[in-house]
C-alpha cells in the first residue's frame, strides 16, 4: 500500500502529479488560506509524509497527532516553523528549499530597499490620489542609495546576494554576522563589523539573520537607538528578528527615518497593526521569493526529498541532522 502524503496548500497540478505514483494523496483544498489548525491536526493523524509552508507549525501537539509522520518538508529556506529537538527525537526527516531562492530573494529585498529610499508607493499614492499638482523642488524627496553605506545583519548566501548588488550601487558594505567572511572581504571588500559598530555607522541596516533563539529581538529599542536619525532599516529576514513595538516607537518619534518590511511577527499582519499607520513604512507580504521560476524551484526540491523518501533513497536537504 501507498503511503499517505498531507500537502496544506492547494499546489500546481502538474507539481503534485508525479507524487501520485508513491504516495496516496491529499491537500488542503484552498491555496490562498491557512489551513485552520483542528483541520491540520485531524489530517495527519495517519499520514506518513508532511508537505508544509511557514504558516504551519510543526511542533510537539501535531507530532502527537501524526504517529506515523515519518517525514515533513516545508516550502521555504527557513525552518523555523519545525520543531527541531522534537522531530529529531522521532527520528523524523525533515528537509527544506535551500540555494534556489538566493538569487530572487535578495532581487526583492533591494527593490525594497530602493522602494523604501526613493519612498516609491508613498510617491504612486500621491499620484493616484490626485494629490500631484506640479513640481516644487522638495516634492517627495527621499534618500540617495547610490555611494551610501550598508549594513548587512546575517552573510549568508542571500545576505551576500544583497551585497554584490549594493557594491554595484557603490556602497560601502557593512557586516556582521557569527563568523567572518575572509574570504568576501578579500574579493568584494566588504568590512566586518561588531553589531553596535555596523548600526551607528550605516545609512541602510538590513536584516538578513535566520530566525533562532539567539535572533529573536535582536534588533530592539536600544539597536535602534544606536542608528542614524535618517537612517532606513530592512527587514526581510523573519518578523521576530525586530521588535516591532520599539520599531513603530523609533519611527513615530523621528528616531529613525524609514522602515522596509517584508516579514512580521505575526503573519498575515493585521490591518490595525500600528506600523501600516505610519507614511514611512513600506510593507510586502512576505514576497522574498516570489518569483514563478523561483517558486517553481522550491517545489520541486519538495516533491524531489518526499519521492527519494518513498523509494527508500538518500534525502537531499536534510535539516534535522
Amino acid at each position: 500500500m501507498k503511503k499517505k502524503l498531507f500537502i496544506t496548500r492547494k499546489l500546481p497540478a502538474h507539481i503534485v502529479e508525479p507524487l501520485h505514483s508513491y504516495f496516496d494523496v491529499a491537500e488542503w483544498s484552498e491555496e490562498e488560506a491557512v489551513i485552520p489548525r483542528e483541520k491540520l491536526l485531524a489530517a495527519v493523524k495517519d499520514c506518513h509524509a508532511l508537505w508544509v509552508t511557514l504558516a504551519d507549525q510543526v511542533d510537539a501537539e501535531l507530532l502527537a497527532h501524526a504517529p506515523n509522520l515519518q517525514i515533513v518538508s516545508t516550502l521555504s529556506v527557513g525552518f523555523n516553523n519545525i520543531d527541531m529537538e522534537a522531530v529529531r527525537s522521532r527520528g523524523i526527516i525533515a528537509t527544506n528549499t535551500p540555494d534556489v531562492l538566493t538569487e530572487t530573494t535578495a532581487d526583492l529585498v533591494f527593490a525594497l530597499l530602493l522602494a523604501t529610499a526613493r519612498r516609491i508607493p508613498e510617491a504612486e499614492r500621491y499620484l493616484r490620489e490626485g494629490k500631484w499638482q506640479g513640481w516644487y523642488p522638495l516634492q517627495l524627496v527621499g534618500k540617495d542609495v547610490g555611494g551610501a553605506t550598508i549594513g548587512i545583519i546575517g552573510l549568508g548566501r542571500i545576505g551576500q546576494a544583497v551585497a554584490r548588488r549594493a557594491s554595484g550601487f557603490n556602497m560601502k558594505v557593512l557586516y556582521h554576522n557569527r563568523s567572518r567572511k575572509l574570504v568576501e572581504e578579500q574579493q568584494y571588500g566588504f568590512h566586518y563589523k561588531t553589531l553596535e559598530d555596523l548600526l551607528q555607522e550605516s545609512d541602510f541596516v538590513v536584516v538578513m539573520a535566520p530566525f533562532s533563539k539567539e535572533t529573536e529581538g535582536l534588533i530592539a529599542e536600544r539597536q535602534l537607538a544606536l542608528m542614524k536619525k535618517d537612517a532606513v532599516l530592512i527587514n526581510a529576514a523573519r518578523g521576530g528578528i525586530v521588535d516591532e513595538v520599539a520599531l513603530y516607537q523609533a519611527l513615530k518619534d523621528g528616531k529613525l527615518w524609514a522602515a522596509g518590511l517584508d516579514v512580521f511577527e505575526q503573519e498575515p499582519i493585521a490591518l490595525s497593526h500600528p506600523l501600516l499607520t505610519l507614511p514611512n513604512v513600506v510593507v510586502l507580504p512576505h514576497i522574498g521569493s516570489a518569483s514563478l521560476q523561483t517558486r517553481t524551484a522550491m517545489m520541486k526540491l519538495n516533491v524531489a526529498a518526499l519521492v527519494a523518501y518513498a523509494k527508500g533513497e538518500t534525502v537531499l536537504n536534510r535539516v534535522d541532522s
